[in-house]
C-alpha cells in the first residue's frame, strides 16, 4: 500500500535484458516504451515530469518519496510532460502544500503518462549504473502483465541513437516569450530588476524549459522562440542581438539540420549560448563529435569544475550523450573547453577564443537543482552588451571574466 493509496491496480516494468519488476499502477492505464534512466534529485519532481529532454525515456527517482507535494501551474517547464513512464518507489495520491493544485497521480493520467511504484528502484538503479542504458515497457494496464511479450517488446522497441526526437517537443510556430521569474513568497527578498536596455533574443526550441526563458527576460532579453529548424536566414533577418540554443531531447547527431544552421549563425558572428542539447548541437557545428554516455547524468548533484578558476559548482544536468573533446581538438576550431564534471571528466563547457560563443552541459537555470550556475545568464548578457556596443569580445574572455 502507498501513501494516500485509492486504489490498487498491477503494473509493470520490462527491460530488453529480461529484468522484470512487478508493482502497483499510477497515472494513465497504458503502456509506455523508452530508454530507461535514473535522477538522482530529492526535490523538484513536477520540473523533471515535465522537462522536454526527457522525450523517450522512462525515468526513475532514486529518491524515495514523490508526489508528496503536489503539482501546480508555475511549476510546470512545458504545457505537458514528454517522457514515457515515469517510475518511483512510494507514490503520495494525497499530497500536503500550499502551493498545490492537484496530485501526480491525476496529473500524470490526464497526460496519458504511466507510471509504477513499489518496487525496489534501488535494485532498478543498480542494474541501470551497472550494466548502462537499456529500453523498457512500462504497463500499468492491467489488462497487458504478459512478461514475455513486454520483454520482447522492449527488446524489439529503438533506442535513442539516431532518432530526431526534437521534431517531437519543438513549438511549431514562433512566439514571444514575456514572463519573468516567479517572485516568490510573502516576506522574500526582492530580486534585482531586469537591465533597462532591452536585447533582442533569438531562442532555438530544441525542447525548451520555461525556467531558462524566465531567466533570459530577467537578463533584459526581448525574447522571441522559433521552430528548431527555422533557417539561418530566417533568424538573422531578425536581426537579434544574440542567439540561444536550448535543452531537448535524445541524440543530438539526429537533430535534422541543427549543426547546419548553427553554423551559419556562428560565422555571422552572433553572441551564441547553447545548454545541454545546444550545447551539444553547438560542438557539433564546430566540428567536433558526440558520444552515448553509459548512463548519462541526471539530477541536481553534478560537480562541474570551472577550468580556468578551479571553482567547483554543484550542478543540474539531464543528458545522455556529450561531446567528445578529441574529436573538436581534431576539427581545428579555436575552441576551449572550460568547464568538466569530476565525476567522470566529461566536457562541461566550450568557449571559442574568436568567436562571441559559449555553452554549458548542464543548466543553469536551476529547475529543479541548486542556483550554483546561475551566473551564465549574466555572462550571456555582458557578451551581448559588449557585443552591440562594437568591443571586441570572444567566448573565451567572457568565461575568463576579462
Amino acid at each position: 500500500m502507498t501513501p494516500g493509496s485509492r486504489f490498487l491496480r498491477p503494473a509493470l516494468l520490462a527491460l530488453a535484458d529480461g529484468t522484470v519488476y512487478r508493482g502497483e499502477g499510477f497515472g494513465a492505464e497504458t503502456v509506455g516504451v523508452g530508454e530507461v534512466c535514473f535522477n538522482t534529485s530529492m526535490t523538484g519532481y513536477q520540473e523533471i515530469v515535465t522537462d522536454p529532454s526527457y522525450a523517450g525515456q522512462i525515468v526513475t527517482m532514486t529518491y524515495t518519496q514523490i508526489g508528496n507535494v503536489g503539482v501546480n501551474a508555475e511549476d510546470a517547464e512545458a504545457a505537458r510532460p514528454f517522457l514515457a513512464g515515469f517510475v518511483v518507489k512510494e507514490i503520495f495520491r494525497t499530497p500536503s502544500n500550499f502551493r498545490s493544485t492537484g496530485d501526480l497521480d491525476g496529473y500524470l493520467a490526464r497526460h496519458g503518462v504511466p507510471g509504477i511504484c513499489g518496487i525496489d528502484t534501488r535494485a532498478l538503479v543498480r542494474r541501470i549504473r551497472d550494466g548502462g542504458f537499456q529500453t523498457g515497457v512500462l504497463s500499468s494496464d492491467p489488462k497487458r502483465q504478459d512478461e514475455r511479450a513486454l520483454v520482447e517488446r522492449a527488446r524489439s522497441a529503438p533506442t535513442l541513437d539516431g532518432r530526431d526526437l526534437v521534431a517531437t517537443v519543438t513549438t511549431s510556430e514562433p512566439y514571444r516569450w514575456h514572463e519573468g521569474a516567479w517572485k516568490g513568497v510573502e516576506g522574500q527578498p526582492p530580486r534585482p530588476s531586469p537591465p533597462t536596455e532591452r536585447l533582442r533574443l533569438v531562442a532555438y526550441d530544441y525542447g525548451v524549459k520555461r525556467n531558462i526563458l524566465r531567466l533570459l527576460v530577467e537578463q533584459g532579453f526581448d525574447v522571441t522562440v522559433v521552430p528548431a529548424r527555422t533557417p539561418a536566414r530566417e533568424v538573422l533577418s531578425m536581426r537579434p542581438d544574440a542567439v540561444f540554443l536550448s535543452n531537448g531531447p535524445g541524440d543530438p547527431a539526429a537533430v535534422a539540420d541543427a549543426p547546419s544552421i548553427v553554423r551559419e549563425i556562428v560565422h555571422a558572428d552572433v553572441p551564441v549560448f547553447g545548454i545541454c542539447l545546444g550545447h551539444q548541437i553547438l560542438g557539433l557545428a564546430l566540428g567536433g563529435e558526440t558520444r552515448k554516455l553509459k548512463f548519462g547524468h541526471h539530477g541536481g548533484n553534478q560537480p562541474g569544475q570551472d577550468l580556468f578558476t578551479g571553482k567547483v559548482s554543484i550542478c543540474a544536468e539531464n543528458h545522455g550523450y556529450a561531446v567528445d573533446p578529441e574529436s573538436l581538438r581534431a576539427a581545428g576550431e579555436p575552441v576551449e573547453i572550460t568547464h568538466q564534471n569530476l565525476n567522470d571528466g566529461t566536457v562541461e563547457g566550450l568557449a571559442h577564443s574568436k568567436r562571441p560563443i559559449f555553452s554549458v552541459q548542464y543548466h543553469p537555470e536551476a529547475a529543479p537543482g541548486p542556483h550554483d550556475a546561475s551566473y551564465f545568464f549574466r555572462r550571456f548578457r555582458e557578451m551581448a552588451e559588449r557585443r552591440r556596443r562594437g568591443e571586441p569580445v570572444t567566448g573565451a574572455t567572457i568565461a575568463r571574466g576579462q
